[in-house]
């Protein structure tokens, strides 16, 4: 008896194991090549294609109505055919799209397959409170989606290691073709592996009127009536304010460090090389320390730290302080996205978490949409990429004032989709399931 009980929770433990991984390379591919590569290559694309920053606030802006699109489309394919095929059809769409953007000269059909990849990292994303809910106990999924939430600093940190030699030889088109086939790969073994792990039958299950299903039904519909509930409502403008910032400090650093600030393109590539391997520690390290110190005090670190990234770029933007700069972003940016989704998955349950989680990812979209436009028509109207970085900076200031009005996750104040009140100890939290 013992021996299949420790047999279970090996099995348990593997199983953990390999959805992190592969929900990580899934992040990786969807947002450190779907949305990320092309702002490092932008300049590139520019000259040989021949279009102005006005059209790359565009296409960014796109992308970011992409994901909100997806988002949504994510969060009802998710309840429906279930998230492991929702996960492996968005990853199999950003490689196909990947693939696809060499293959043409015309920017508007760039920029609808940038729009699509931009779609793929907020349906990939969706179901990720779903899946790791299922398989990772309640006192280590701050952990598991902090590094999850890392995944972008691997495609990142890929991207650093590939764009100089692939750029440099004037070959920016292969550097598609390269990450392209390398995410159709890697998602053709993960969903043999989802596959060998019953997850694509598990997610899809029975659909008859199981009081599984209802129960599941009753919480979704909770979940939308949670607009009037005032946590609800603060996480959704963060999310909004986040991709206001976030979103296009990346997309405009690297025109702005080789353009603006007259760095070569091996300098970028460093600074880019170090947010990527920073990144890849910083979502598992504040994940960490967010269940021991709490979300809400790890949310207000990062942003201090957003904010000084962003300062720097402002006040100080010479010799190696846009190194130091990357360094802090990195370790605000990556956990940012893990330390949201914790909060929820720790103060809602069920259905109303992925319905609370998958509308996070429309407002943070909208967020998108505005700040990359903003930044393009800034950056056109001021002849400088500075004046953005200004606003994010203002932008950190807000989103941590709106971080301390949240009430403490798992708390009674923050609970949704309960019967009862949520466990408030490490102990008592390993048995709530």
């Amino acid at each position: 008896m013992v021996n299949a009980s420790t047999q279970t929770n090996r099995s348990r433990t593997i199983a953990g194991f390999v959805i992190t991984a592969l929900l990580t390379s899934f992040v990786a591919a969807t947002y450190g090549f779907g949305f990320y590569l092309f702002a490092q290559i932008v300049t590139d694309m520019r000259m040989d294609l021949g279009f102005g920053y006005t059209v790359v606030g565009t296409v960014t802006a796109a992308g970011q109505l992409g994901f909100l699109v997806f988002a949504l489309l994510g969060t009802w394919l998710s309840t429906r055919v279930g998230g492991g095929q929702v996960t492996i059809g968005s990853a199999v769409l950003c490689g196909l799209c990947l693939v696809g953007i060499p293959m043409t000269d015309s920017i508007v059909v760039i920029g609808v397959l940038l729009t699509i990849m931009g779609g793929t990292a907020a349906s990939v994303y969706v179901p990720l409170i779903e899946i790791v809910g299922r398989v990772i106990d309640y006192e280590h999924r701050g952990k598991v989606l902090g590094l999850i939430s890392s995944g972008t600093s691997y495609g990142v940190f890929v991207n650093s290691l590939l764009v100089p030699s692939f750029v440099g030889a004037g070959n920016w088109r292969g550097l598609w073709y390269c990450v392209g086939l390398g995410t159709l790969t890697a998602t053709a073994i993960a969903a043999f592996a989802f596959f060998r792990m019953g997850l694509f039958h598990a997610e899809s299950g029975p659909r008859g009127g199981t009081a599984e299903e209802a129960d599941r039904d009753d919480s979704a519909r909770a979940g939308w009536r949670m607009v009037l509930v005032r946590w609800v409502v603060i996480v959704w403008v963060m999310k909004f304010l986040n991709g206001f910032a976030c979103m296009p400090f990346q997309n405009y650093l690297s025109p702005y460090l080789r353009e603006g600030l007259g760095f070569d393109i091996g300098f970028a590539a460093q600074v880019w090389g170090i947010i990527g391997v920073i990144g890849m520690f910083a979502g598992f390290a504040i994940g960490w320390l967010s269940d021991k110190i709490g979300v809400r005090s790890s949310l207000v670190l990062c942003y201090g730290m957003f904010f000084v990234s962003a300062t720097l770029l402002v006040l100080a933007p010479i010799g190696y302080l846009p190194l130091v700069s990357g360094v802090l972003f990195a370790l605000a940016f990556y956990p940012i996205y893990g330390l949201v989704p914790t909060y929820v998955s720790k103060s809602a349950s069920g259905a109303a978490a992925t319905v609370i989680f998958g509308v996070t990812n429309v407002t943070q979209g909208l967020g998108g949409i505005v700040g990359n436009y903003t930044a393009g028509f800034l950056k056109s109207w001021t002849g400088d990429f500075m004046w953005y970085y200004v606003v994010i900076a203002v932008t950190t200031v807000v989103l941590g004032a709106l971080t301390l009005q949240l009430p403490r996750e798992g708390s009674p104040e923050s609970a949704v989709g309960r019967t009862s009140t949520p466990p408030t100890t490490d102990k008592d939290l390993s048995h709530a399931r």
